[in-house]
């Protein structure tokens, strides 16, 4: 078994495809107000309203990325205007991560693997 798709439900799906479009540099080509595919890969990041009312008090899921260049992601985050919950740090496992809030309040982390 493999784990197919993370999707993050919204009421907002052109605002937060258009800002996972940006952070994830992709292009969908789609501004469907209901879902959108950002990453069509064999693990799948979707944005979904599934017409319910949100609360955007996500505290109990987050998301991370991994990736080449934390601070050029970390300059990217800021001026997509994201809450930073956490400037870049070295952790003791080799990483250094950090971590901010999506428009809808999930945390995502990045994080650079340092021995690559």
């Amino acid at each position: 078994m493999r784990l197919g798709e993370v999707s993050l439900l919204t009421n907002q799906v052109i605002r937060m495809s258009d800002f996972y479009k940006v952070l994830l540099e992709v292009e969908n080509s789609s501004n469907d107000a209901i879902h959108q595919t950002i990453i069509g890969q064999e693990t799948m990041l979707t944005i979904y309203d599934d017409g319910s009312v949100k609360n955007n008090k996500n505290q109990n899921i987050c998301i991370a990325f991994t990736v080449e260049d934390i601070e050029r992601e970390y300059e990217k985050v800021k001026a997509l205007g994201a809450k930073i919950k956490e400037e870049p740090a070295i952790r003791p496992w080799g990483t250094c991560n950090m971590s901010f809030y999506d428009p809808d309040g999930n945390v995502v982390y990045l994080r650079e693997y340092l021995n690559k």
